[in-house]
């Protein structure tokens, strides 16, 4: 059964940083791409960024670009999101996903960027 579980969000100033963490168990995660998505208030669900398993690589969505940083700790079966220069539109519960499978998600962990 797969288990996704994220942590990390919180509420942050415009301008600032978190780090969003997901553990999973339950399937082989160093051979699985990997994705965070997102659900904006009042919204669906939007693609955040992905990372490959082989040859690692990553790719984001035009609006997290230079701003967002996508990672995996295979050794320890989890998934990072840096988020920096945070802006009020990246208020959103942040899931963590199995790519192009996101009714295989986590709980989701909550970031909201207000003043």
């Amino acid at each position: 059964e797969v288990q996704l579980v994220e942590s990390g969000g919180g509420l942050v100033q415009p301008g600032g940083s978190l780090r969003l963490s997901c553990q999973a168990s339950g399937f082989i995660f160093s051979q699985t791409n990997m994705e965070w998505i997102r659900q904006a208030p009042g919204k669906g669900l939007e693609w955040v960024s992905t990372i490959s398993f082989a040859p690692e690589s990553t790719s984001y969505t035009n609006s997290v670009k230079g701003r967002f940083t996508i990672s995996r700790d295979n050794a320890k079966n989890t998934l990072y999101l840096q988020m920096n220069s945070l802006k009020p539109e990246d208020t959103a519960m942040y899931y963590c996903a199995v790519a192009a499978a996101w009714e295989q998600r986590g709980q989701g962990t909550q970031v909201t960027v207000s003043s």
